[in-house]
């Protein structure tokens, strides 16, 4: 996603959800998301969550490198990478809906002065999405509430990552 601070200075986040329960698994509030950003937020996320089945994204440049692709394929990994097809974002609605939700909620509501204030937000509202905010798609429950019942937390998500 792509806003800007009071300056006027533009920001983008990158945003990852896991498929099964919706649930936050990282925002990264940034100048600019490369490639190699994305690869490293992958790299810190699968150290904390396990790899994922799949990953689906959209067909930014950042996610069209090859390099994402490499580290997918890589022999420990082999995660499949999945790209909706252009111009058909409804192939990617749960990333979607949740930016929506994040913009209106965060980058809608709030002035930040450095990308640190916007990732701080972010961070917090994590917290908040993620342990207290029920969602109807998911039986009225919070995201980690629905984890903790259906016991997913040892398996493997499918992530989307939205921009």
């Amino acid at each position: 996603m792509r806003d800007t601070l009071w300056a006027g200075k533009p920001f983008r986040t990158f945003n990852i959800i896991d498929d099964f329960n919706r649930e936050v698994l990282n925002i990264t509030v940034s100048k600019s998301i490369t490639c190699k950003r994305v690869v490293d937020e992958l790299n810190k996320l699968t150290e904390w969550r396990g790899l994922p089945q799949s990953i689906r994204v959209d067909n930014g440049p950042e996610f069209i490198a090859q390099t994402l692709r490499d580290w997918c394929d890589h022999p420990d990994r082999k995660i499949d990478l999945v790209f909706i097809q252009k111009g058909k974002p409804n192939q990617n609605g749960y990333i979607e809906r949740f930016n929506r939700t994040f913009r209106e909620d965060i980058l809608d509501s709030y002035l930040f002065d450095a990308v640190e204030q916007a990732q701080e937000f972010a961070n917090q509202w994590i917290w908040m999405y993620n342990n207290e905010r029920p969602h109807e798609s998911i039986q009225n429950l919070p995201p980690r509430q629905f984890l903790l019942k259906y016991g997913k937390l040892h398996a493997h998500p499918r992530i989307v990552t939205g921009k």
